[in-house]
């Protein structure tokens, strides 16, 4: 009752129904504080390899049940959201994510890694399809456009912010493992409180607004009849995209160690922070254009990032890696942008959590499965082998989703 009545509150406060714009900047914060974990981890892991003694194939494994858990939230999540509501799916959802830091602060083996992981992927699963859509919500028609920035930004800075948080952190005060995860505890439980009090109504955030959501409860994601183009699109860039920041990110330390002879974890989280926020700065500058153009220079961003990487792989170049990460986080943050704005731009709110998911789908499968591969091959045959023909397919597949956004040009209008 109480919740209700704060959530009533809000929408009161202005004319039409909408809530005031500070509600909009706040029903973002959940996915941030949930991006903070999804990376926190990162430049932990040779800590826990020096502690529990474990190889790179077990690395590889933690990593996949994150992928794993991720993938299989948005089968669920979805749909959920869109049939009872936002809250009951991001409420369970912050509760795991705090679990995962109990474990992560605790974890004495391999096993609680691998849990902490799965917990980990479950939540964020659930927000980039719930929480994303919960931002849509609490905006209102009116800002559907502002709401995909918002929301897209909050996953990019908070997948940068984890790592950079991490690094600092770990280098700088006692009980590395425990203090992260600690302090990010404190930010979920904050973003708990903004949720209880978020104004969003009951089933679809209170915006049922057309589009049927028939069928099981658990399934494949997609989006209504007349939005596939829309979805195949976004789709086409931010796939490549967020598959490139995936890969610096996990290729980034390795380059780090032998570019400058460091293993710290606070070089190698201020990298990754610079990506997303690059990721996060382009978001903004782009946000005027329109939706094809932010695509099409989403597509061109991710190739030439994958250029300046096998740059710095083959020549050694500090500069070249940078400019690597810079380029890799603007096309992941301009194709997420492009395809978020075209979901809200088609999709009813009925079904906007699951076409959400099914965006996420597209975007993380091939993100989860290609660096994995792209690592076994580097043990293979080498790093610098290994890292060519990753990042010469990877380029490939971007500059073929900007020719899928150009050749369909007419069959999605650009404005917004």
């Amino acid at each position: 009752m109480t919740t209700a009545t704060a959530g009533e509150r809000a929408r009161e406060a202005v004319g039409g129904g909408e809530a005031p714009v500070r509600w909009v900047w706040l029903a973002a914060w959940p996915v941030t504080a949930v991006f903070v974990l999804s990376n926190a981890a990162t430049p932990l892991y040779v800590l826990w390899q020096r502690e529990m003694g474990f190889g790179r194939g077990t690395l590889t494994v933690v990593f996949a049940c994150y992928i794993a858990g991720l993938l299989g939230s948005l089968l669920v999540c979805g749909v959920v959201s869109d049939r009872i509501g936002r809250k009951p799916v991001l409420l369970p959802a912050l509760g795991l994510a705090l679990v995962a830091c109990l474990v992560f602060a605790t974890a004495g083996g391999v096993g609680a890694l691998i849990a902490a992981r799965l917990c980990t992927g479950i939540a964020v699963g659930a927000v980039v399809s719930a929480g994303m859509a919960a931002v849509t919500d609490v905006a209102g028609p009116a800002r559907r456009r502002t709401a995909a920035l918002l929301a897209s930004c909050a996953m990019v800075f908070g997948a940068g912010l984890g790592p950079l948080l991490a690094g600092v952190l770990s280098e700088t005060l006692p009980g590395p493992t425990v203090t992260v995860f600690a302090v990010e505890a404190v930010l979920l439980a904050s973003a708990v409180v903004v949720v209880v009090r978020m104004p969003v109504r009951g089933a679809h955030g209170g915006h049922g607004g057309g589009g049927r959501n028939a069928g099981g409860w658990v399934r494949v994601p997609g989006v209504p009849r007349g939005a596939g183009w829309h979805l195949a699109l976004g789709i086409a860039v931010f796939a490549p995209g967020i598959t490139a920041t995936s890969f610096v990110l996990s290729l980034g330390p390795s380059l780090l160690a032998g570019l400058l002879g460091t293993g710290s974890r606070i070089v190698s989280g201020a990298l990754a922070f610079a990506m997303f926020l690059s990721a996060t700065g382009v978001q903004f500058a782009v946000r005027r254009l329109g939706r094809r153009a932010v695509l099409a220079c989403g597509a061109g961003a991710t190739a030439l990032g994958m250029a300046a990487l096998l740059t710095a792989v083959h020549t050694g170049s500090v500069a070249a890696l940078a400019g690597a990460a810079l380029l890799a986080g603007a096309g992941q943050g301009m194709g997420q942008l492009g395809g978020l704005s075209l979901l809200n731009s088609a999709v009813p709110g009925a079904r906007l959590a699951e076409a959400n998911a099914a965006l996420n789908v597209g975007g993380y499968l091939p993100a989860g499965l290609l660096p994995v591969s792209a690592g076994y091959l580097s043990d293979a045959v080498g790093l610098t082998t290994g890292a060519t023909v990753f990042g010469t397919a990877l380029a490939g597949l971007a500059v073929a989703g900007g020719g899928v956004v150009l050749l369909g040009r007419r069959r999605v209008p650009s404005a917004a």
